[in-house]
């Protein structure tokens, strides 16, 4: 069993497509751990404000049926690839952690935008405080605590989700 922690984003129809991937998720996963949800302005490029969060879950799923997973379920969202890498996003669902495993095969293990993104940041810091990041060994906790919050800004704002 690994534990796993994804971030979610959405800029397009955000609330119907956070909805979707969180059910994808739970159908997937089972029982998920789920940060607040947080609004921002688009990172790198102008457009509309996103909606972020971070969900944890268990798995038996190796780390290539998690990354492969992750891409259908966007995909199965209207996710287009190929496009510019800051664009509007009906929905992005990274791989963030599979336990501690640190690698650069298929997917980067653990996300670099960990340590640069508010919006990634807050959300593991608020479900995994305790958790050390597997390269520097600092907890989340402590990566939010030092981290310049006047980079980026966002908020958490209401969201309530209940599997169908």
């Amino acid at each position: 069993m690994a534990q796993i922690y994804i971030s979610l984003g959405s800029n397009v129809d955000r609330e119907k497509h956070t909805r979707a991937g969180l059910q994808a998720l739970h159908q997937s996963f089972g029982e998920l751990q789920l940060s607040s949800l947080f609004e921002s302005e688009a990172v790198g490029f102008d457009g509309k404000p996103f909606y972020n969060m971070v969900i944890g879950a268990i798995t038996t799923k190796t780390m290539p049926e998690v990354a492969h997973l992750l891409k259908q379920i966007e995909a199965d969202n209207g996710r287009v690839r190929g496009g510019k890498k800051f664009s509007p996003r009906t929905l992005d669902l990274d791989l963030l952690l599979y336990d501690d495993l640190v690698t650069d095969e298929l997917v980067q293990l653990p996300r670099g935008e960990i340590l640069y993104n508010a919006f990634v940041l807050w959300p593991l810091a608020e479900i995994a405080p305790e958790r050390r990041h597997p390269l520097v060994q600092q907890s989340y906790a402590q990566l939010w605590q030092d981290f310049d919050k006047n980079k980026q800004q966002l908020w958490t704002i209401p969201f309530s989700w209940t599997p169908e």
